[in-house]
Formats: C-alpha cells, sequence, structure tokens
C-alpha cells in the first residue's frame, strides 16, 4: 500500500497537468500579444518613455496577474521619476510562523530586432509552430511572471501552504539593469527577508532535464572611436600618408587582446575557477559532450554546403564550458563610420568606432575593468589619433552561494517528477545584475536561476524561441521547489 502524501507535498503529475493548461490557454495567447510589442530596452531606445512601450508591457502584465485572482495577491506598478517602471507584487504566507520571503524575478524589456530571421519569422510576429513560440523576448524574458504566478496559482489549487512571496518584475535588465539598484533601494522595506530567489532569466544545457544556473559572468559595453580626420578624402590621393582608421582601431584592440587566440592580456580581467565550479564542469560535460559546441549554428567552412563546419576555439567540453562560464571575452557587436557596401566609394574615411562587449568572469569587478580599459585604449594614441571610449553600461557576475542540503534535494526531486533525469548544473555566459545585488543584500539565500534558453533557443539573435514543452516542466518543478521549501 503506498504511503500517504504529507499534506504539504506538490503532487508532481496533476501540477504539471494543471499547468500545461494554464500555458495553452492563458499564458501562450499573453506572450503571443507581448512578442508583438517592440518593447525595446532603453540602451536600445532612448525615448522609451516617450514610445510608451515599456509602460504598455507592464500594464499588459499587471492585468494578466490581478485576473488570476490569486489569493492573497496584492501588486503594484512602481515608477521612479525618470526610471523605467516595475511591477511588483506580494503574497501573503500560507505557512505558519514562516518569517522568511521568496522573491520571483523577471524582465519585460527586450533586445533589438537584428538580422537574419528565416523568411517566414519576425521579432515581432510571433509564430507557433512544433512546441516553439518564435518572437523576441517570449523566453528572454517575457514568459517569466505568467511562469511565477501559474506556479503560485498551483501551490494554491493543491492547498500546499507556502511562505511570504514577492515579484520584482523590471524593465531596463538588456541595458545593464541601470534602474534596478534605485528600485531595490526604494522596495528595500517591502522585500522582506529573502531566504529563496526564483529567477528565470537564464538557460539550460539541455531540454531532458531541470538546470540549475551556479555562475553568471559580468559585462561592460560601449563604444570605441578612431578618428583621424574631420571629413572623408579620396583614399588614392591620401592613403599610405594618411594611416587607416580602422588599422588604428586594430592596433588599439591589440592592447586588449590577443587576437591569435581571444584572451584578453589585462590580468585584472581574469580570476581562479573555484574548485566547486570545475567539478560542476566536468560532470556537466560528460551529460552534454560535444553538444556544448555543437549547438551553434556554425557556417559550413566553405560556404558551399559542405559537411565540414567552422570550429570553435577548443573542442574540449570542459574547456568549452568554461570558456564560455569562466574566461574573459571582447565581442564586436556593432560598427559606425563604415558606409553600405554599395555606397563605399574609393575614400578614406574620416573614423572607425566599434560597439564592444566585454563578458567578465564572475568574481572580476567591472568598474575596476572599465576603469582599466578606458585608460588602456586613449592613451597614447597611435599617430596622435583622437581615440575615445565612451562606457555605456556595466555589472558584476556572480558566484551562487553554497548550495543548502534541503535545495539540492528538492531540486533534483523536481527534476526526477518532471524530466525523468536529476538536475543539472551549470554556469552561463550571461549577465543578471540582480542576482550580484541580492547576494550582498541577502548572503544566506539560496538561489533558484534557470530558464528555458536552452539549445538553439537564441536569445538576442535570430529565430528566437520559447520552448514551450520545457518552459511547462520548468513551471511547474518551480512550484514543487517552493513547496519544498523549508
Amino acid at each position: 500500500m503506498n504511503a500517504r502524501i504529507p499534506a504539504h507535498t506538490l503532487q508532481p503529475a496533476p501540477a504539471l497537468e494543471r499547468i500545461g493548461q494554464v500555458w495553452d490557454e492563458s499564458i501562450l495567447p499573453q506572450l503571443t500579444d507581448y512578442i508583438r510589442i517592440p518593447a525595446k530596452s532603453p540602451l536600445f531606445a532612448p525615448d522609451w518613455e516617450q514610445q510608451g512601450l515599456l509602460d504598455t508591457v507592464v500594464r499588459n502584465a499587471a492585468a494578466w496577474v490581478e485576473d488570476q485572482k490569486v489569493a492573497g495577491l496584492t501588486l503594484e506598478v512602481v515608477r521612479l521619476p525618470g526610471r523605467t517602471p516595475v511591477l511588483f507584487f506580494e503574497i501573503a504566507a500560507t505557512r505558519a510562523a514562516s518569517p522568511q520571503t521568496v522573491l520571483m524575478y523577471g524582465h519585460l524589456d527586450k533586445q533589438p530586432e537584428f538580422s537574419g530571421w528565416r523568411s517566414d519569422l519576425g521579432p515581432w510576429t510571433p509564430q507557433y509552430e512544433d512546441g516553439k513560440l518564435y518572437g523576441r523576448g517570449g523566453a528572454d524574458d517575457g514568459y517569466a511572471v505568467y511562469a511565477s504566478i501559474a506556479a503560485v496559482q498551483e501551490l494554491k489549487r493543491q492547498g500546499v501552504p507556502h511562505p511570504r512571496i514577492v515579484g520584482l518584475i523590471e524593465t531596463s535588465e538588456e541595458s545593464g539593469s541601470r534602474d534596478l539598484l534605485p528600485y531595490i533601494d526604494a522596495l528595500k522595506g517591502r522585500l522582506g527577508d529573502v531566504a529563496l530567489v526564483v529567477c528565470l532569466d537564464s538557460g539550460a544545457g539541455n531540454y531532458d532535464q531541470l538546470w540549475l544556473t551556479t555562475s553568471l559572468r559580468g559585462m561592460a559595453s560601449g563604444t570605441l572611436k578612431v578618428e583621424i580626420l574631420t571629413e572623408g578624402i579620396h583614399s588614392g590621393d591620401a592613403s599610405g600618408l594618411v594611416p587607416s582608421s580602422f588599422r588604428i582601431m586594430r592596433q588599439v584592440l591589440d592592447r586588449l587582446e590577443d587576437s591569435a587566440t581571444g584572451r584578453l592580456l589585462p590580468a585584472r580581467f581574469h580570476c581562479e575557477v573555484p574548485a566547486e565550479r570545475l567539478v560542476q564542469a566536468r560532470a556537466t560535460a560528460a551529460i552534454l559532450g560535444e553538444e556544448v559546441y555543437r549547438r551553434f549554428p556554425w557556417a559550413h567552412y566553405d560556404c558551399g554546403g559542405s559537411t565540414a563546419f567552422a570550429l570553435p576555439t577548443t573542442q574540449d567540453p570542459v574547456q568549452a564550458l568554461l570558456k564560455r562560464t569562466w574566461e574573459p571575452t571582447l565581442s564586436v557587436t556593432g560598427a559606425d563610420g563604415f558606409p553600405a557596401l554599395q555606397d563605399a566609394g574609393n575614400v578614406l574615411r574620416p573614423y572607425t568606432a566599434f560597439k564592444l562587449s566585454l563578458r567578465l568572469p564572475p568574481l572580476v569587478d567591472a568598474a575596476q575593468c572599465v576603469q582599466e580599459m578606458k585608460a588602456l585604449l586613449e592613451d597614447n594614441a597611435p599617430y596622435q589619433a583622437k581615440v575615445t571610449w565612451e562606457s555605456a553600461s556595466g555589472a558584476n557576475g556572480w558566484n551562487a552561494p553554497a548550495t543548502a542540503p534541503w535545495f539540492e534535494s528538492a531540486l533534483h526531486a523536481a527534476s526526477q517528477a518532471h524530466f525523468g533525469a536529476p538536475c543539472g548544473f551549470i554556469g552561463q555566459g550571461g549577465t543578471i545584475p540582480l542576482m550580484g545585488m541580492l547576494s550582498q543584500g541577502f548572503p544566506q539565500a539560496q538561489m533558484m536561476v534557470c530558464g528555458v534558453l536552452g539549445p538553439k533557443s537564441n536569445a538576442h539573435g535570430p529565430n528566437e524561441f520559447l520552448h514551450v514543452p520545457y518552459a511547462k516542466k520548468l513551471t511547474a518543478a518551480v512550484a514543487q521547489v517552493i513547496a519544498s521549501f523549508p
């Protein structure tokens, strides 16, 4: 005879079934409407306030939350002067003598369009096919507020007691969460004693199990500009005497990066990988194998449809995991000063400007790196060219605190119940500034940093999609972990 399930235990099968229905009937239509709204983050839409689109997606999410009629929930859209809005909700505890709080986090701002979308897809034209909802922002991170509420509602439906729960949904995450700290300060008295953070803004190593993010890289971004002329001049007349702004740019970047290996040169940009993370990387590499790097959309070697593809920087799965999580990297994500190819004549351009994005190891201080980088790039410019570095945003990385026994047990149990496999542990190369802030403010809190950004989901790029079957299971897993909160 089966033992009676304790009253506080979430029953996984009916939980997943009900949550799946909520996704199909309510969340998917909401996300479809959300994708249609180009609510770009302030870094990419300086006139965001005039556009009103961030306010629109926040209002829409707030209206949906209120329509769910969650018992004990109060909700407020908070707006500080000159800051992007946040959605803040509180759900009263139903567990007796439970003084601690669960914080649920997400964001509603989006990255810009980018090019290369499949001909029948687009960033603002949602399309659902084969269990995937395509469009910008659905997976990063529009679903989070809806999944969070659905998880709580399932606890309510099964009568599972839960601690006090608060939600913080921001709209400047894709701009480095530059408005978040003032809101944390303003709401600090209402956050309570946070003992568990549920952040649904991360990724997954595969779609076959629950994945806990154990670290996040920091970031620094800005514009590097090299000016050598005040106007363009005939290249035949001037080249050889007037140095190319592009060549000077190459020289300046050589101070920062070894172009042969991609290694960043300043020692301050590096840190030692903790022993625990090395152990986890080896375990994760054993699970994922070559999929660690094969999951990316590599170009064909000869561009002619051969079976030979471009190669990663390493084909060792362990090193591949560490390179994308614990090594600093430099990427050029945009350029200015270049005419379109069809308009490019025989003209020596007056300037070259690059948008640079640096990802920094979890334990590196981003502000110190930005300060060092400015001097490194600007001082003693070749040919006395005008070289300027204008920082746009920066944020520290994050390394998760030690996992409490109850939390690790709950993660594995939830993963087994809903995926039939144990929880995996993986570092992510992205940045979530809130995590560092919360770790400082609540050093004892457990961090359930998870997400739906698995293989080929391509957040920020073309053909971004939300893997709906995985999202349903993740929502149910969140409910089960909260039910296990001690």
